[in-house]
């Protein structure tokens, strides 16, 4: 096959794929039946036209989402920060997100919208103080800086959350802080996606166009200026799309951790190193690895299982595999 035609058939099947798995995880579930939904049962119960495109549909769509988005920010952070065990809710976003979620629950409302609006202002407030703390440290380098400044923020909001749950109402709030902390999709509408859409694709759109200069700047900062690269504008740009994907993504599903871990290492093990071509295959696989783990977490029991109990253990087990076999072929 030729080189032109490899590519064409790669293409196709990384915006397939996601399309396939999206459409054949609207009819899993627990109606009418376990696990599976047979399509032509929608011409007769009009419950399940109800269901499937009031729930499971916004729900699906915000799962494919979240993944592309975590894969995406963790492939673009683990490069410009040339550290493989970096994930999206580095820089203080998630434990941000967290407080924000959290104190706007014990103080305020726990209205879904509100709820959410709360978490993205304190995931951005995180990267904030992050950036700021790191512009006046005087010890290392800019990024050995910003992952110092970033390790104290995160533990300024982890003890600040900790206040909170130790004073909400064990009866009602203190339940809510922790099904919200362990994530989950159970409470997404269409107003809920549409509010993250249009942030999500920007985000995406410039990490995909710029995706081609993350090797770049993966260099030491003098070779990549040297090489024509404006590091500090381009790292910038790429460093807030990132971030701010990050931060409305956590802030309607909650903490879903090691998606924006692992997603990105299995994509450069299929692809190679070379950012151009692992970052669309992480955010292709990232989608469909979050949509598969939000089927298992609404199918498995009749209770729902949080999703990030259920990102975290398949996460774990895979990290583990790849750690153990490293005589996997990476492709270059």
């Amino acid at each position: 096959m030729k080189s032109s035609q490899r590519k064409t058939l790669q293409t196709v099947l990384l915006i397939l794929a996601p399309i396939l798995v999206l459409g054949f995880s609207l009819f899993i579930g627990r109606y009418p039946h376990p696990i599976w939904m047979n399509p032509a049962i929608l011409n007769e119960d009009v419950m399940a036209q109800r269901l499937l495109l009031n729930l499971r549909m916004p729900r699906v769509i915000t799962a494919m989402l979240l993944g592309m988005s975590l894969s995406a920010a963790g492939g673009v952070m683990q490069m410009l920060f040339r550290n493989p065990l970096v994930e999206p809710g580095f820089l203080g976003v998630s434990q941000g997100a967290g407080f924000g979620a959290a104190l706007c629950i014990v103080f305020l409302t726990n209205n879904p919208l509100v709820v959410e609006g709360m978490a993205t202002i304190f995931a951005i407030l995180g990267l904030i103080l992050s950036y700021f703390f790191a512009r006046r440290m005087r010890y290392g380098g800019w990024l050995l800086r910003l992952v110092l400044a970033g390790i104290a923020v995160s533990a300024l909001f982890s003890a600040g959350l900790g206040i909170l749950k130790y004073v909400a109402d064990p009866n009602s709030q203190l339940q809510e802080i922790v099904f919200w902390l362990l994530g989950g999709l159970y409470a997404v509408t269409w107003r809920s996606l549409f509010y993250i859409l249009p942030v999500v694709i920007i985000g995406l759109v410039v990490i995909f166009l710029m995706r081609w200069r993350l090797n770049l700047l993966s260099l030491e900062d003098e070779t990549a200026f040297s090489l024509g690269v404006s590091v500090g504008r381009e790292r910038t740009l790429l460093l807030a799309a990132a971030v701010t994907i990050t931060a409305v993504v956590i802030s309607v599903a909650g903490i879903v951790g090691w998606v924006g871990l692992i997603v990105p290492h299995i994509a450069r093990r299929l692809t190679g190193a070379n950012a151009a071509n692992f970052i669309p295959l992480s955010i292709s696989l990232g989608g469909i690895f979050a949509v598969l783990c939000d089927d298992l977490a609404r199918t498995l029991m009749a209770g729902e299982i949080p999703l990030g109990i259920i990102t975290s253990l398949l996460g774990a087990v895979i990290f583990i595999f790849l750690m153990v076999k490293p005589n996997l072929k990476v492709r270059q």
